[in-house]
């Protein structure tokens, strides 16, 4: 293959990576922990790990995993938390033990969070207590083994750490009531961990590191197989990345805002900045913009996003005033970056936003646009060791600007679906990934985002699929067809709208958007409800989506 787009990598960056430079995470965390014992690692409400009480803790959180929970290597452990100082803990923690880790949206209704937990077979749950009544409702039916519980304030030290958890529990009322036999304070797990030695365990690139879910057509969360050897390999192109940029200023500060438990902050803020033994500052709660006071408290060098996020910043009063004389990168992936935020981004802090591309089934990074370039309107060119391939439905390679399916070779592909070899076998020809994306190629290498996959709707970031909505929009009683399409939308790129045939001429969008929050996390319930008489369908009977998301385009429905 002509790897044209090597022409255009900026200074130092490397044509490949060695993917094989650790054997495992275990081993990237552990040299992290020695080279920077004495930094910051971690912060969070003012709170503040170092490197070496992160490998103390994390340490005997394994410990107790080896010792005391029953479980054995390999076995699964779901983390349920916003960005707070016990994921982390708990996260290398498992990692170390030489567990799976299953990363679960503390926001899943109890039909999400129940699918998960029995698809994956996870057998431990670390959870914050504020989803805690979530979990409750659906216990019995897993194979949940143990249950660790905290509450937010837990790690933050005294006073704060009750000042937070009273105000949480007490005056907001974030912790709903909730009641579950044999459950563990995490914290108490920790002080026990402390008191066992973690027995050496000696993990391979084969070796299974995350269970990552990810939407599918089917309507029905797959959990994408990601290895050791992929997440070194994404840690270490994501690092290649970034590194020359930082260089300049020498600063390790990063601001991460996306949940970590999303496979793009966890790789490219969490995991991408261990061997510069970086200060990650956790924001527990992204959409508390007036909060973000992290901001104003560190000259940050790097900060991570999605276009809402950086939308809602820019329009946040007081941004303006934020030191940026730091800030030597700033990086935008999940979903487009639009042209308007990317100019306000560089006229406000003096630097460019560098838009990438990745999927949960490549760990997640495949394009990325060179950090300090004018934005393009491209998803960038294919990272180190990656190939990207425009692809025909025949499978043939494409010539420049080229449209068509864009299909990736690279260390970072997922092994494949869990226990899905039906689903695995659609997207995996050879070692090549079909990513369902459709785009183009330029003469220089730079990848263009034409169409997403079929039908799927991003929400924020988050890949929302049609048949899932419409499977539960079915059920209502009233309901005689259903399409789930996305409705552009200033605020969060797109949400989801139905187009609904009425079965119960009484039926209203009131009740049915009401009947989906008690099944649907919140970005997932639809935002507008148009009712028609009838659906625009193809010969065979199957309902044109595309003829519903033109209409929203073209016109307001009416």
């Amino acid at each position: 293959m002509d790897r044209n787009w090597l022409n255009q990598y900026p200074p130092g960056v490397p044509a490949d990576i060695d993917p094989d430079a650790y054997p495992s995470l275990k081993e990237a965390i552990e040299q992290a922990f020695t080279t920077y014992r004495q930094l910051p690692a971690f912060t969070n409400m003012g709170a503040t790990l170092t490197y070496a009480q992160l490998d103390e803790l994390s340490r005997a959180f394994a410990a107790w995993l080896q010792h005391k929970s029953g479980l054995v290597r390999g076995d699964r452990v779901a983390l349920m938390m916003p960005n707070i100082l016990q994921y982390p803990i708990a996260l290398f923690g498992a990692l170390r033990a030489g567990m799976v880790v299953v990363n679960t949206n503390p926001l899943y209704t109890p039909r999400e969070l129940e699918h998960q937990l029995k698809d994956s077979g996870a057998k431990a749950i670390v959870i914050v207590e504020n989803f805690a009544h979530v979990l409750q409702q659906v216990l019995p039916r897993t194979a949940l083994k143990n249950v660790l519980v905290t509450g937010v304030g837990d790690l933050l030290g005294i006073p704060k750490g009750l000042i937070v958890n009273f105000v949480l529990r007490h005056v907001r009322k974030q912790v709903p009531p909730w009641k579950m036999p044999g459950t563990v304070s995490f914290k108490n797990v920790l002080g026990m961990g402390l008191g066992l030695k973690m027995e050496p365990v000696n993990l391979g690139p084969a070796d299974i590191a995350f269970l990552q879910y990810t939407g599918g057509t089917t309507g029905v969360a797959k959990a994408a197989v990601l290895t050791h050897r992929n997440m070194v390999a994404n840690l270490l192109q994501s690092l290649a990345w970034i590194r020359p940029a930082l260089q300049a200023g020498g600063g390790r500060v990063v601001i991460t805002a996306l949940p970590l438990y999303h496979i793009f902050a966890l790789t490219s803020n969490c995991l991408a900045f261990l061997p510069l033994g970086a200060r990650n500052v956790l924001i527990t709660n992204p959409r508390d913009f007036p909060g973000f006071v992290e901001l104003k408290k560190y000259k940050f060098n790097f900060i991570s996003g999605v276009n809402t996020l950086f939308n809602a910043l820019l329009h946040t009063p007081g941004f303006t005033g934020v030191d940026f004389s730091a800030l030597r990168a700033t990086f935008a992936g999940g979903m487009a970056l639009q042209p308007v935020v990317a100019a306000r981004w560089k006229e406000i802090t003096g630097g460019t936003i560098a838009q990438g591309w990745g999927l949960t089934e490549t760990s997640p990074m495949v394009t990325a646009n060179p950090i300090g370039m004018p934005f393009n309107g491209s998803v960038g060119l294919p990272v180190s060791s990656t190939d990207v391939s425009i692809r025909d439905d025949a499978g043939q390679e494409l010539p420049v600007d080229g449209v068509g399916e864009i299909c990736v070779f690279g260390p970072q592909v997922m092994r494949g679906y869990w226990n899905r070899p039906d689903e695995t076998e659609k997207v995996m020809f050879g070692d090549w990934l079909r990513t369902g994306d459709i785009g183009r190629m330029d003469a220089k290498g730079f990848v263009y985002i034409e169409d997403r996959k079929k039908d799927m709707i991003l929400v924020s970031g988050f890949n929302v699929y049609p048949n899932e909505i419409e499977s539960v929009v079915a059920a209502h009683p009233g309901v005689l067809e259903v399409a789930a399409v996305a409705q552009p939308d200033e605020n969060s790129g797109e949400v989801v709208a139905l187009f609904v045939v009425k079965k119960d001429p009484n039926l209203t969008a009131e009740a049915l958007i009401a009947f989906c929050r008690k099944e649907l996390t919140g970005y997932k319930i639809p935002k507008h409800v148009y009712f028609r008489t009838e659906l625009p369908k193809t010969n065979v009977g199957k309902i044109l989506r595309r003829a519903l998301r033109d209409e929203l385009h073209s016109k307001p429905p009416g």
